[in-house]
């Protein structure tokens, strides 16, 4: 089984992020790290690679140079090789334009049996690239997993929902995503860091991948940020005194803020 993994780096989501003038985020203002749902997504699909002999891991990355340290991260967990599409025309894409560029980015990979990946990431918290790459794919969409099988031609997935847990199965090739539940991602051991210094990283530039300049970019965007503004500070609260009456102001408070 040939699985390809998407991965992302984002800003610390300890750090202060910003964004620039143009409206997109400064990424060069914060320490940079591979996503952590990504980092479940890896762990799934080394999972998967452990339970079916001869499988292969694929690390897709789509980023800066500097994208190359989320990669090295991948591949130090257990994956096999990577996948960097990288060219400076792709800076300020978004969702849209993002998902069909690792699709064309995918294609370049051969003999893909699942692709798998993160169901949003810390810095935009769209969503939906995982289902916008199967769409363009023409592959079904198994989402926000947290479970994942595959036995013969069929993947099944397990999704917790208010209601319960679903199940959804599909014939491979398919796209699936996973969420915080599916598993721990494993530490890199000294030996997966070394080791990950020698597996090859395919570097892709548009030309590389056939995409056409007019499809990526900022100034080709389907959407943009109109305006912004720092987060609020803290406010300090509001402090009852119970006189007797600390019930009903508690419960007056929360009326005002609509939360009972």
């Amino acid at each position: 089984m040939n699985i390809v993994v998407l991965v992302k780096q984002v800003p610390d989501t300890y750090s202060e992020r910003k964004l620039r003038a143009d409206g997109t985020l400064d990424r060069d203002a914060t320490d940079a790290v591979i996503d952590e749902i990504n980092e479940r997504a890896v762990e799934a699909a080394l999972q998967l690679k452990e339970a079916h002999d001869g499988s292969e891991v694929t690390v897709l990355s789509m980023g800066p140079d500097r994208a190359t340290d989320a990669i090295r991260k991948a591949l130090s967990m257990g994956a096999d090789k990577a996948v960097h599409l990288s060219d400076d025309a792709l800076a300020g894409s978004d969702a849209v334009q993002t998902a069909k560029a690792l699709a064309k980015a995918i294609g370049t990979v051969e003999g893909v049996d699942l692709v798998v990946a993160g169901n949003e990431a810390s810095d935009g918290r769209m969503g939906a690239v995982p289902a916008m790459v199967a769409d363009v794919l023409g592959l079904p969409a198994l989402t926000h997993a947290r479970e994942i099988t595959v036995e013969g031609s069929t993947v099944t997935v397990k999704r917790e929902t208010d209601d319960g847990v679903t199940t959804l199965t599909a014939e491979l090739p398919a796209v699936v995503s996973v969420g915080e539940k599916i598993n721990e991602p494993r530490y890199p051991s000294f030996k997966g860091i070394m080791a990950a210094k020698k597996k090859p990283v395919t570097t892709l530039t548009l030309a590389d991948a056939g995409i056409d300049p007019s499809e990526v970019g900022l100034a080709n965007a389907l959407t943009s940020v109109t305006s912004s503004q720092p987060k609020p500070p803290k406010s300090a609260g509001e402090k009852v005194v119970d006189e007797g009456d600390g019930g009903q102001k508690i419960a007056a408070y929360l009326a005002s803020q609509k939360l009972i």
